[in-house]
């Protein structure tokens, strides 16, 4: 099929783009701006990041600076915003962005960055390079699906839709605004073509829309059916000095919260944890640790983990890959599997 226009996108775009933090008014967007932002949506909504996205900046205002950041630093700026591997991926493309001197201005160069993925190095390329790619997020799959009524399921379907999603870039129209065209598709899969109740009525494509003249809008993009998710247990342990101090350590670079801050506990294993075998992964010996009441849950891509809180009150230097900090520093630097523990101490 013939798909809408370009054009009728991007001057329904200029009507009612949303104002975002991260679209500045500069003709030339800076190309590390772009790329903090697109990486912080990922997984996150547009509310959540834009306060996250301004403080980040105050932090680190420009690529160098993140570059030379420490990684804590970059840690604890991020707590909160989850899928932590991209707070790693974030900043070792940082340093070797730096390292470069410059930034990489095609999707195919981009991707030679360490961290950086198809999404991001396209999006980047379009907007802040003005490259005729078409960056393919769930707005897009979706806004694509529905055009061409596209129903195999995904993911298989991604690099179907992904190629359909290109097809725009043989417009005129798009291949002139390539950033902005990127930037309409989002918006319209944002604000118009939603997951429930797309608001057709108002679509700058509506008469383009495969998916709306067979009535099945709703229905796309379809998706496999999901697994269960198996569960996960663990235990924890919140030491509390005479100051109201907590110990926390720091995870593996590796692994679910590399590098992240923690309240120090067992493994994460598919079976519950008995007291007594819990207690030698304590992170001080002897101590009357006490179970709290409840357990904290929290859900990674691949699994639901649940956790049980024990406490006790400490005391002396904390051990070897250790410290102590203050209550209101540690709630703010934990990630957020370990505020929902944190949270049963409250």
């Amino acid at each position: 099929m013939t798909p809408p226009p370009a054009a009728d996108l991007l001057a329904w775009y200029d009507r009612h783009r949303r104002d975002l933090p991260w679209r500045g008014a500069s003709a030339t967007p800076d190309p590390y701006r772009v790329w903090l932002s697109e990486v912080m949506l990922q997984q996150t909504t547009v509310a959540a990041v834009g306060p996250r996205y301004a403080r980040f900046l105050a932090r680190f205002p420009d690529l160098r600076a993140l570059a030379d950041a420490p990684w804590e630093e970059v840690a604890e700026e991020w707590a909160g915003l989850g899928y932590y591997a991209r707070a790693r991926n974030l900043h070792a493309g940082a340093r070797a962005l730096a390292a470069r001197g410059r930034f990489p201005d095609t999707a195919e160069t981009l991707r030679e960055v360490p961290g950086i993925g198809p999404y991001t190095a396209a999006a980047v390329a379009a907007i802040a390079f003005g490259r005729p790619v078409v960056p393919t997020d769930g707005n897009v799959e979706r806004v694509t699906a529905r055009i061409h009524a596209e129903a195999a399921p995904l993911p298989g379907a991604k690099r179907r839709l992904d190629a359909l999603a290109q097809g725009w870039m043989e417009q005129d129209a798009a291949r002139a605004r390539p950033g902005d065209f990127a930037q309409a598709l989002f918006d319209l899969g944002a604000t118009i073509c939603t997951p429930k109740r797309p608001a057709c009525a108002l679509c700058p494509w509506r008469e383009g829309c495969a998916a709306r003249r067979q009535g099945m809008q709703e229905d796309l993009p379809r998706k496999a059916p999901k697994k269960a998710r198996p569960i996960r247990f663990g235990v924890h342990f919140l030491a509390v000095d005479g100051e109201g101090r907590w110990l926390l350590g720091r995870r593996p670079d590796s692994g679910l919260l590399g590098g992240m801050l923690e309240i120090p506990g067992t493994p994460w294993r598919d079976e519950g944890w008995e007291a007594a075998e819990a207690l030698p992964h304590a992170p001080l010996p002897g101590l009357g640790w006490q179970a709290l009441p409840g357990e904290a849950r929290h859900g990674f891509t691949h699994f639901e983990l649940r956790m049980r809180l024990l406490t006790a009150r400490a005391a002396g230097p904390a051990p070897q890959g250790m410290g102590w900090m203050e209550r209101d520093a540690a709630l703010a630097a934990l990630p957020t599997a370990m505020r929902r523990l944190a949270a049963l101490a409250a």
